[in-house]
């Protein structure tokens, strides 16, 4: 009888065993992988640049894109051959990519003429981004030392165009009086500066504002009108 409870006893125990080696030991010879990272990164998109939460991730890495255009006009983000659809001031959506590869990635507004103002910079995986970068031309200098010039520009808007008595003036008071001799509601954007009043047809107001010496960027708010052609750049001289 005892010599029966013995055996009982240390089949028990060799059970007991092979559970545990199910439970600590991996089948076969395959090894445990580490799940890929995902994380979140902000993106608003405005007139006319990119800012981003976070430009650089590791290799692996599944990035959601929360973007939100915080602009006036339409705005979109492409990078890594996938594309947000046209977002209207205050959409949101995302975008996400899976990122495999080390490199840099390029992303830029695919509307026509925001890259170029713009609207682009570059995304790192594995490696760090480079810095963004301004177009030559489309900075805006809002510090300095304000001239003692006072100067009047008109500004005449038409489908789809500005008409400037003059685009390049000196440093100090500049007065700007503008008319929409257009058929379709316009506005007179000074970028950084003052962003004129929507203008119905025949409307016209005037507002004045104290320029340092730099270039400066002027466009249509209305939607799709920058696109179009109504935009450009003053240059203000010391």
């Amino acid at each position: 009888m005892r010599r029966h409870v013995r055996r009982a006893g240390v089949l028990v125990a060799l059970a007991g065993a092979g559970v545990l080696a199910g439970v600590f030991l991996p089948a076969g010879s395959a090894s445990p992988t580490r799940a890929h990272a995902t994380v979140t990164i902000n993106v608003a998109a405005s007139e006319w640049r990119f800012t981003l939460s976070k430009r650089t991730v590791p290799v692996g890495t599944t990035v959601i894109f929360k973007v939100t255009n915080k602009g006036k006009i339409g705005h979109d983000f492409q990078i890594a051959g996938k594309k947000t659809k046209l977002l209207n001031p205050g959409q949101s959506t995302t975008l996400t990519v899976k990122f495999l590869k080390k490199g840099k990635f390029p992303y830029i507004c695919t509307v026509t003429g925001h890259a170029r103002l713009g609207m682009q910079g570059v995304f790192g995986v594995g490696v760090t981004a480079p810095p963004t970068t301004t177009p030559t031309g489309t900075t805006t200098t809002t510090t300095g030392t304000v001239g003692n010039a006072q100067t009047t520009v008109t500004v005449n808007m038409v489908e789809y165009s500005f008409q400037l008595s003059q685009t390049t003036i000196p440093s100090g008071q500049v007065t700007f009086v503008i008319k929409n001799s257009g058929a379709e509601v316009h506005n007179f954007d000074l970028n950084g500066q003052h962003s004129g009043a929507l203008l119905s047809p025949g409307a016209t107001e005037t507002w004045t504002v104290s320029l340092p010496a730099g270039q400066y960027l002027y466009t249509c708010d209305v939607p799709f009108h920058v696109d179009r052609g109504m935009t450009g750049v003053i240059t203000v001289t010391p």
